[in-house]
């Protein structure tokens, strides 16, 4: 009898690993129908799709095609980016796979009983649905099926462009990307132009090819800091939308109603076949009303109390601030940086910080007053070469024009003198638009002189800098 069970034992271990042995056989008969492949399983002409959704994390985005346009199901009043959406569309006009399963059985291996995402688009013939999947462990390519039994590899996973929100299909309005800027308008605190004229009778150099007009008056700027401004246009990022039709209601709310800047750029730049066209952007910034009322109600508090203690600096204040683009319906919020950088648009942040702005070598002759004496520096130009000379030497200005050079505006003011003279100088030029430039600097505290240029106070500049000068000076004519 005992030799009877073992004998059953026996026999029921064997079916059992004969049982295994079986599934792990069909199990690899399984594995076996994975063969690599080169086949393009969709091709859908990006033309002939009516519409497109896809849902993913239990949220479906959905669009369709209405004269020629594509429109969010969700609000047809949201502008939708037709090239946004023919990029998503352009990967299923040659959808090809790397591996092929075939005769799936258990999709949820393969991440596609619960796909990450479901993408469902239809021509005026044929529906489509594609579901997507995990990653393969060994070369972490995408599966996906496409309905028809199988299971596939693919070589370009469709969640690169799917793992899209609203937000990334929205028509944004673009900074514009200018060859030439012929006009900047300000209108703000201050309301001034500036005009791009190449050769202006207001430039110091070459490079000088901008000019303001402020007050009915033409003024000098600088132009790499123009072009630094444009370039704080040209880069803004406008994605970060807060509506999309806005109202009379909201544009009060974001202080866009009456902003504190609007500024109008004309420009000129190449179409696709190289052809120059003119087009005029602008761009509208607010700070946020209420957040602006208690920061100037702060500032206006602080101006007053006595027992501020100003040797502990301050947390860096919160700025929210937005921008609109012409009459677009779409307001943004834009960073407090871009909000800073876009609002440094008076005259003075355009102008040139250096109180000498022109060339050095155009100096011909230089006169210095100093502590009640005056010096006369000469020049004599040979060829291409200028040679200075003070009482008939020749001169090393070397350390002269270094420290002339460092002579820049801390802050501009026009504030006039009231302290002693350190030092005025006037430079004659062999310039077409400026025959001589008149410096007086002006003791204003320990820290700043007050910088006089051609009888207008103009800045303040570091007292160390004016210092320098002054012993450049004194290091010539002491010899």
């Amino acid at each position: 009898m005992k030799r009877t069970n073992k004998i059953l034992i026996l026999l029921g271990v064997l079916v059992v690993f004969c049982i295994a042995t079986f599934a792990v056989i069909r199990h690899e008969e399984r594995k076996e129908k994975i063969k690599n492949s080169d086949q393009v399983i969709l091709e859908i002409p990006v033309d002939s799709v009516q519409s497109l959704s896809w849902e993913k994390d239990k949220e479906t985005l959905s669009f369709h095609k209405r004269d020629g346009k594509w429109v969010y199901d969700g609000d047809e009043a949201f502008p939708v980016d037709q090239e946004k959406i023919r990029e998503l569309l352009e990967v299923f006009e040659q959808f090809g796979v790397s591996f092929i399963i075939e005769e799936v059985e258990d999709y949820g291996q393969y991440g596609l009983d619960k796909p990450v995402c479901t993408i469902k688009l239809s021509t005026g013939d044929k529906s489509y649905e594609i579901k997507v999947g995990t990653f393969s462990t060994i070369d972490q390519l995408r599966y996906v099926s496409i309905g028809d039994g199988n299971a596939y590899l693919v070589k370009n996973d469709p969640m690169d462009l799917y793992d899209a929100a609203l937000s990334d299909v929205i028509d944004n309005d673009d900074p514009p990307k200018y060859d030439k800027v012929t006009r900047i308008q300000f209108k703000g605190e201050e309301s001034f132009s500036i005009v791009h004229e190449e050769g202006n009778a207001y430039a110091y150099g070459e490079d000088d090819v901008y000019y303001a007009q402020v007050n009915g008056e033409n003024l000098p700027v600088d132009a790499n800091r123009v072009n630094s401004y444009l370039s704080h246009i040209g880069n803004l990022n406008l994605t970060n939308y807060l509506t999309y039709k806005v109202t009379d209601e909201e544009l009060k709310k974001y202080g866009l109603d009456n902003p504190e800047l609007t500024v109008t750029v004309d420009y000129t730049a190449k179409d696709e076949a190289g052809k120059e066209t003119s087009d005029t952007f602008v761009l509208s910034i607010s700070r946020d009303p209420e957040e602006k009322k208690k920061a100037a109600e702060k500032a206006e508090k602080e101006e007053t109390d006595e027992t501020k203690d100003n040797d502990n600096p301050e947390e860096e204040e919160e700025i929210t601030a937005y921008a609109r683009v012409g009459e677009s319906p779409i307001v943004y919020q834009i960073s407090a940086d871009a909000y800073k950088n876009l609002m440094a648009a008076s005259y003075d942040d355009m102008r040139h910080l250096e109180m000498f702005p022109a060339s050095f070598e155009d100096i011909t002759k230089i006169d210095i007053s100093l502590e009640g004496f005056g010096y006369v520096f000469t020049s004599e130009k040979k060829d291409d070469k200028r040679t200075y000379y003070y009482q008939d030497e020749e001169l090393d200005l070397a350390d002269f024009r270094k420290a002339l050079e460092k002579l820049k505006a801390e802050r501009f003011t026009d504030e006039q003198p009231s302290k002693k003279e350190e030092i005025g100088l006037t430079f004659y030029l062999d310039h077409e638009n400026y025959k001589e430039i008149n410096i007086k600097l002006y003791r204003y505290d320990g820290t700043y002189c007050l910088a006089v240029i051609n009888s207008k106070p103009t800045a303040l500049v570091k007292r160390a800098d004016a210092i320098d000068l002054v012993e450049a000076v004194y290091a010539i004519i002491l010899g």
